[in-house]
């Protein structure tokens, strides 16, 4: 009695990428999760990935894949099997809304992100003149973005 056999414990993982233009801060917001603690970041070539055990049953892989041009075209192999997507926004980055908002078109027409949970981040709200998240909202289009899949925006 007391032992607990270790087939009867399910732990539960969860993939989740992070994609987004470059410098909107994905580096920086995967290791504050990790870590808790904000980091002076580089530019990401190629990826980072973390794992962050949120609980003792619950581990999130966590794909923080770079956001440069040439990095883009990579994107699409990173959707597959994935279990939520963060899509990063820098809100204070009015010039590249519109390269941001054309770059999310194009994942959400992706057929392996259909069924899964997006969450589009507005991200660096602190900095002066950043677009508030209703603005945001606004200009990514996002009531018909996400007509046909699961998302919300933060």
């Amino acid at each position: 009695m007391g032992l607990i056999n270790s087939t009867q414990l399910k732990i539960k993982e969860a993939q989740i990428i992070m994609l987004g233009l470059d410098s909107s801060g994905k580096s920086t917001l995967l290791y504050k999760l990790k870590c808790n603690e904000v980091f002076l970041t580089e530019p990401t070539v190629g990826f980072n990935v973390e794992m962050i055990k949120t609980s003792k049953d619950m581990t999130l892989t966590i794909w923080d894949v770079g956001g440069q041009q040439k990095m883009r075209t990579a994107w699409d192999n990173y959707l597959e099997d994935t279990d939520c997507l963060v899509y990063v926004v820098d809100s204070s980055d009015k010039r590249h809304l519109e390269e941001s908002k054309k770059e999310l078109e194009l994942i959400l027409r992706h057929d392996s992100i259909k069924n899964v949970p997006v969450v589009v981040l507005a991200n660096k709200q602190d900095l002066p003149g950043a677009l508030s998240a209703e603005e945001v909202t606004e200009k990514l289009n996002m009531k018909k973005q996400c007509q046909n899949q699961n998302c919300c925006l933060l």
